[in-house]
């Protein structure tokens, strides 16, 4: 690469553009234009002699080069970040944190106990049923339902998880169905078929029918719990119970905002 014409700034928004997938995804997450950030990769490609990208009306595929670029990026973002943020800089560190829908639900909760009271963090929630890749920086920390297998990945273990069948007082004893490649929802599958009154591809959706008395949602026990409206009405579910676990990337863990941000989540669920 010729470090000498390829400028911090514009890896930084490659790194943007290639998460996301094109140029408009990344305009969202830099407030930057679409047309500007089109010049910028053109200017990179120049000042890198690599071809970066397939340029199709779907987005902004990744060359061989572009991902090895991305490789190599990844492993310095942080330290690059920190060496080129200006001293005195007050804006708060951003830290991405990607959950489940019924973890995101629980963390929203406790919102001051995580940013800080003056907040010190800038908080980023990315609420996903799908995995994100820690280890190219999708996101800063991920809570997962088993130990973290990647060299380049730790991991702390929080409280077990465990689901139950909840509903309100008079509701219709029949069950909400989710539609999601999840393990409580596969269980659904198995156990309901098709003999459910309403489907919603939308977990959340599922808690908000069974607070309506529309039927019998199935929820981890830390939300169920919390609601008031809703009671418990069979037994915890032996195969869906798992351990929790929060991960980040070995080269972040001890960035202070992140171990903060651990350390906070951990007290919110019980980290051992």
């Amino acid at each position: 690469m010729n470090e000498k014409t390829a400028s911090w700034d514009d890896l930084y928004l490659f790194l943007a553009v290639a998460r996301e997938g094109g140029l408009s995804p990344a305009a969202r997450v830099t407030g930057r234009s679409a047309a500007t950030l089109g010049r910028r990769m053109l200017a990179l490609e120049r000042a890198t002699g690599r071809e970066l990208f397939v340029r199709h009306e779907r987005g902004y595929e990744l060359t061989t080069q572009a991902r090895e670029l991305l490789e190599e990026l990844t492993g310095i973002e942080a330290r690059i970040a920190r060496l080129t943020s200006h001293p005195g800089e007050t804006e708060r560190p951003l830290v991405k944190v990607s959950a489940g829908t019924w973890t995101t639900l629980a963390l929203l909760a406790h919102l001051d106990e995580i940013t800080g009271t003056p907040a010190d963090i800038r908080l980023r929630f990315v609420s996903a049923e799908t995995t994100l890749d820690i280890a190219r920086r999708e996101v800063v920390i991920g809570f997962r339902n088993a130990r973290p297998t990647g060299d380049s990945l730790a991991g702390r273990k929080l409280s077990r998880v465990e689901f139950a069948p909840y509903a309100s007082a008079g509701a219709p004893e029949r069950w909400i169905k989710v539609l999601a490649d999840t393990p409580s929802a596969r269980w659904l599958d198995r156990m309901v078929g098709n003999d459910a009154v309403c489907e919603v591809n939308a977990p959340r959706n599922s808690l908000d029918l069974a607070l309506a008395g529309q039927g019998i949602a199935l929820l981890p026990t830390f939300i169920g719990e919390r609601q008031p409206v809703l009671r418990q009405t069979g037994s915890t579910i032996p195969e869906l119970a798992h351990d929790q676990w929060i991960v980040t990337h070995q080269d972040d863990r001890h960035l202070p905002e992140v171990r903060r941000t651990i350390d906070r989540l951990c007290r919110v669920f019980g980290g051992r």
